[in-house]
């Protein structure tokens, strides 16, 4: 071998043990490479930790009205509070759907989860688990006349039993019962139906099913013992790509949380939810909050709806082909596909292709391009519904065909199409419910709210079926009113 390959060869191992130990002529060490991780470093870039829950598990986490202002509250929150203090940036809690939680760690809409949720062999695929900082063994909650039919596994097997959706006392649920389970998204949900005989006991975590025995006197826990493998671990759920943001909160979580300051947010925690006031002094702003926010969804569905209804309408009737199929493969697509499904594609998906946008925004977006496609039919049949005749004097007068159309046709048709319309913005406010899965505090969110919060499972159904009454009956009634008044001016001007 020549002298100079020998030469090269040893320049070349001498350069890669350099970088190697960490003195890199770039200036990086391997030892700054595993002080960090992308997660950990988007927290300290942005300055604030976005933390995931689903506040309706109290004593875990749960609203309360504190000062006159809505607080998310409980002992997870300070778990919470307490990871973001350690890493030097500001909390910041998203509220949400149980079983979204996952997917917003996974595609990094929040950067962890921290809602009493329990690490599963599944759910590990998918991400990281702390180490656990509470162990809550499941229980048996039902009705107190029945507490002693469902004392024991065997007399489990014969139960109607319900748990929470995703959560680990499904899979426990079902495993006890020889019948299917019902699943529900909100443990509120699952205690009313509870209380409504609608199953015959349900599977929760112990701290919950006390919180519950503390507001009423119609349940109890039974003498059912549990298998072993159900014990409740509580963890804080990082994504995968987090391997070192996972070993410092596993050191603050053992150095500043177990043990004694755990076990006096419990009784912090206990004692807030405890607290009796007027239920409407304490819970009216939710209702107020949950109103405005789902008025404000409909009107900003409806316009921008109306605005891509039109243009998606005259592409449908475009003699130019690919803006036709483009048009009737947009209608047909968002028409065939569940409103849930869409807000979870605008939620998740603009996340995944690197666009972070809130969970109102993202509910504002996937309602007008839902509302689109069905205002482009409407628009289109109002159109056609003029009698051709217009098209023909308009163009005998020399108006071109974009003048015609909006000069002549549009006007008209608009005026055959305002009711329709109308219904539409009735059909949103109703359907705008469903972006409560992704946080966004419209009316039937805030109601899940004051249920967790309240320990009322009924009432505040009633009083957000009241206020959805009120608001599409008296759009109704105006939408009326204003229709009979264009029919006075067609009869004025005939």
């Amino acid at each position: 071998m020549k002298k100079w390959m020998k030469k090269a060869i040893v320049l070349l191992m001498a350069i890669g043990m350099f970088i190697s130990s960490g003195i890199g002529i770039f200036g990086v060490s391997s030892a700054n490479a595993d002080e960090t991780d992308p997660t950990l470093q988007h927290i300290k870039k942005s300055g604030q930790l976005v933390v995931g829950t689903s506040a309706e598990y109290a004593p875990y986490e749960f609203h309360k009205t504190i000062n006159g202002q809505d607080k998310i509250i409980g002992f997870d929150m300070d778990v919470a509070r307490t990871i973001a203090k350690h890493l030097g940036v500001k909390l910041v809690v998203q509220d949400m759907s149980f079983d979204a939680l996952l997917g917003a760690v996974k595609t990094g809409k929040i950067d962890m989860a921290i809602a009493g949720m329990t690490s599963t062999p599944e759910r590990k695929k998918e991400v990281n688990f702390s180490t656990p900082y509470y162990n809550d063994k499941n229980v048996i909650l039902t009705l107190k006349q029945n507490k002693n039919k469902f004392a024991t596994l065997q007399q489990l097997q014969n139960a109607k039993l319900g748990a929470q959706v995703s959560s680990s006392q499904a899979s426990l649920a079902g495993d006890l019962t020889n019948k299917p389970i019902v699943s529900v998204k909100r443990v509120t949900d699952m205690v009313t139906q509870l209380s409504q005989k609608k199953v015959d006991a349900v599977v929760v975590a112990q701290t919950t099913a006390k919180s519950y025995l503390d507001q009423s006197d119609q349940f109890a826990i039974t003498k059912a013992v549990l298998p072993i493998k159900t014990g409740n671990a509580v963890s804080v759920v990082m994504n995968k790509n987090a391997p070192v943001l996972k070993e410092k909160v596993d050191g603050i979580l053992k150095a500043h949380v177990i043990g004694a300051p755990l076990h006096r947010w419990q009784d912090k925690a206990i004692k807030q939810m405890n607290q009796k006031e007027s239920f409407i002094k304490q819970y009216a702003p939710y209702f107020i909050k949950g109103t405005e926010y789902s008025v404000g969804l409909a009107v900003i569905g409806v316009f921008f709806g109306i605005v891509l209804g039109v243009l998606f309408a005259l592409m449908k009737m475009s003699s130019i082909k690919p803006l036709k199929w483009i048009a009737v493969a947009y209608i047909e697509a968002i028409r065939g596909v569940p409103l849930l499904i869409q807000v979870f594609i605008v939620y998740f998906g603009t996340q995944v292709i690197g666009i972070h946008v809130s969970s109102f925004l993202a509910g504002a977006i996937a309602i007008f391009l839902n509302s689109a496609a069905y205002v482009a039919e409407i628009i289109r049949s109002g159109i056609q519904a003029v009698p051709d005749g217009q098209t023909e004097a308009a163009r005998s007068l020399g108006f071109t065909k974009n003048q015609t159309m909006r000069y002549m046709i549009l006007p008209q048709a608009i005026k055959n199409i305002l009711p329709a319309l109308g219904n539409e913005f009735v059909t949103v406010i109703k359907e705008g419910s469903v972006v409560s899965v992704i946080g966004v505090g419209e009316l039937t969110f805030q109601a899940s709210v004051v249920q967790g919060a309240s320990f009322k499972p009924f009432l505040p159904l009633v009083i957000t079926a009241a206020i959805y009454f009120i608001l599409t009956f008296g759009i109704s009634r105006l939408l009326n009113l204003f229709e009979k008044k264009l029919h006075k001016s067609d009869k004025s001007f005939g």
